[in-house]
């Protein structure tokens, strides 16, 4: 299945790169860290024989424009779900399935908060909502997730301390969460830090949206009672087991259609297990 790659203006003065193939009902992909939209290789050309596939690279990331974020506005994720929104609409798709991996996820959990009615079925991998993944780290446990404080500091450090030595940063986690490191080709790890080497301080600015504006957002829809009322299916590592919180009950509070199933493999899911990825996402499809 061959892609062809456009450049789509979503918000002022800024536009995605994404890859289209494929015709049929729509079907939006969004990556995660330190990744592009190269991570949904697999699944994207299977899901490309019946269904109109997207797969951009977030603001901030890959061959995507970069905002600076002079008020630490610019990367929060109701402005990266609304660009997706706005990516989709451009295709002539008002409702769309979206499914969303690591950072991806987050951005599509808040574009089904935010954008109920263009959100017709909802796929989150290994991720969990950004106020309550904050709420389940505490005491030595959290050092798993150092990079989520570190990068929440504000300006000048995070980006300094990172850009001293890119590669060896971002391909720390390509090695740490990759269960299986032939799911991640050279030549594809090699793209994941060229790209991410060049988009540090975007990097940043979306992680430190996570611990101020995001949090904030998420705390108010909780506190409203908002909920994900689209078929929703969430794949996650045995997060639960390590840090102790019940990952179903957890989700159903936020989506009451929700499939949560356990997938034993790496954090890289989409790679290392695109087969199981894919019939989740087509069993969600089909409800």
């Amino acid at each position: 299945m061959n892609f062809d790659y456009q450049r789509v203006p979503v918000a002022d003065d800024v536009s995605l790169s994404v890859a289209v193939a494929g015709s049929g009902p729509p079907v939006v992909l969004l990556h995660g860290f330190p990744q592009t939209h190269l991570m949904w290789r697999h699944v994207a050309a299977d899901l490309a024989a019946d269904h109109t596939v997207l797969c951009p690279d977030l603001r901030g990331y890959g061959a995507s424009d970069k905002p600076a974020d002079p008020d630490g506005q610019a990367y929060a994720k109701r402005v990266m779900a609304a660009d997706v929104v706005a990516l989709a609409r451009a295709f002539g798709h008002e409702r769309f399935a979206l499914a969303g991996h690591d950072r991806g996820a987050l951005v599509a959990i808040r574009a089904g908060l935010d954008h109920p009615d263009a959100i017709t079925h909802l796929a989150v991998l290994d991720v969990l909502p950004t106020l309550d993944m904050w709420d389940v780290l505490h005491g030595a446990d959290a050092a798993v997730a150092f990079h989520l404080y570190l990068m929440a500091q504000p300006p000048g450090l995070p980006e300094h301390l990172i850009s001293a030595a890119p590669d060896a940063f971002f391909g720390y986690f390509l090695d740490l969460w990759a269960r299986d490191p032939k799911a991640i080709p050279a030549e594809v790890r090699a793209e994941y830090l060229s790209a991410s080497r060049q988009a540090v301080p975007s990097i940043v600015a979306d992680y430190r949206a996570s611990a101020t504006v995001d949090v904030e957002h998420d705390r108010a829809d909780r506190a409203a009672g908002s909920q994900l009322r689209m078929p929703v299916t969430v794949l996650q590592q045995d997060w639960g087991a390590a840090l102790g919180y019940d990952g179903t009950a957890l989700w159903r509070a936020w989506a009451p259609d929700c499939v949560h199933e356990t997938v034993d493999c790496g954090h890289f899911m989409a790679e290392e297990e695109p087969a199981r990825v894919t019939g989740a996402l087509r069993d969600l499809l089909a409800r």
